[in-house]
């Protein structure tokens, strides 16, 4: 009998968010976040959908057309994706220093988390593994470790 585990088919779960301005949207993961597009649909000669990769991670981002029924509801409202990452606080400081407003990095269920809002309010976490006490703000442990 075949299992689950013998004939492996799904790859890979990738997000889609629906934005409201892609040209913005792009700066920001690309220029800001440091995404590569890797594919577009551009059916007016702009793009309107895409697919975003950074280090073997992917994210989808397509912009709301014409009338869509959605597109004056409230964005990334409950939405958040989760990226489990090497050095999260190395992506804090790639981020700052280009421009990325990101949250004070904090310690929570043993990994750092850096939060990030994009233009249309979905909010993404870096996250890495860590020893340092739960609910340490990154500021704090700084002060401690010089």
């Amino acid at each position: 009998m075949e299992t689950a585990h013998d004939n492996v088919n799904i790859t890979q779960a990738v997000p889609m968010f629906m934005v409201i301005s892609m040209e913005r949207s792009l700066v920001f993961y690309v220029e800001g976040l440091g995404f590569t597009i890797k594919n577009t649909w551009l059916p007016r000669g702009v793009i309107e959908w895409c697919w975003l990769e950074r280090e073997g991670v992917a994210l989808m981002l397509q912009e709301y057309r014409g009338d869509h029924p959605h597109i004056h509801a409230e964005k990334g409202v409950g939405i958040g994706i989760w990226f489990q990452c090497r050095d999260a606080l190395a992506l804090y400081k790639e981020f700052l220093s280009k421009g990325i407003k990101a949250e004070e990095p904090f310690v929570g269920n043993q990994m750092w988390d850096v939060r990030v809002i994009d233009p249309d309010g979905y909010i993404l976490h870096f996250e890495s593994p860590t020893d340092v006490p739960e609910e340490t703000k990154f500021s704090d442990w700084t002060e401690q470790t010089q």
